[in-house]
């Protein structure tokens, strides 16, 4: 007897120490972080321990529904049915939503938001840690620099510059 309960003892305490195989796990990111209400926004992430097809995307912030609301009808709150959808590649489990902000209903307002990346396709109170995931968008008033100037535009303009200041050096130099 003393010997079965060992056993059992034991076999509750690895079951305990060993983490779940299938728990959730969500990802999102957001490029750029800092925009201008009109920019285009991409987010990007990855869902792992669960096979769906899409993920669900919905976002907060100034005025908004604390709920929630779609990202391309901000007077909808989220939940009922009604999200943003990322298709999910099955093969690895990335998304990708490019979020035009040009062309939303509804309005938004210089200021932080979150957006949401969850799993299944309930509002924002009915969700355990793991099955959601968050990144941070500001959008900046009109005419405010956003200094999000990617690498691959600052080398061929810094070439532009480089080109255009020695034709304009030898212009010079051939007319004295």
């Amino acid at each position: 007897m003393r010997r079965a309960s060992l056993l059992i003892a034991v076999a509750i305490i690895l079951c305990c120490t060993v983490p779940v195989a299938n728990a959730i796990s969500m990802e999102i990111n957001a490029t750029p972080l800092k925009a201008h209400i009109g920019d285009t926004i991409k987010f990007n992430g990855k869902i792992s321990g669960l096979t769906t097809i899409a993920v669900y995307l919905f976002i907060i912030g100034p005025d908004l529904d604390n709920r929630g609301v779609t990202l391309e009808n901000l007077n909808i709150p989220a939940g009922r049915g009604l999200f943003t959808t990322a298709p999910v590649n099955m093969s690895d489990g990335t998304w990708e939503y490019v979020w035009d902000t040009s062309v939303i209903l509804g309005t938004l307002k210089p200021g932080a938001y979150t957006v949401y990346a969850v799993s299944t396709a309930f509002d924002r109170f009915r969700y355990a840690k793991g099955e959601y995931a968050t990144t941070e968008v500001e959008f900046l008033p009109s005419g405010t620099p956003t200094n999000n100037v990617p690498i691959d535009t600052i080398i061929p303009l810094t070439a532009v510059i480089t080109t255009i200041t020695a034709v304009s050096y030898a212009v010079r130099r051939k007319r004295f």
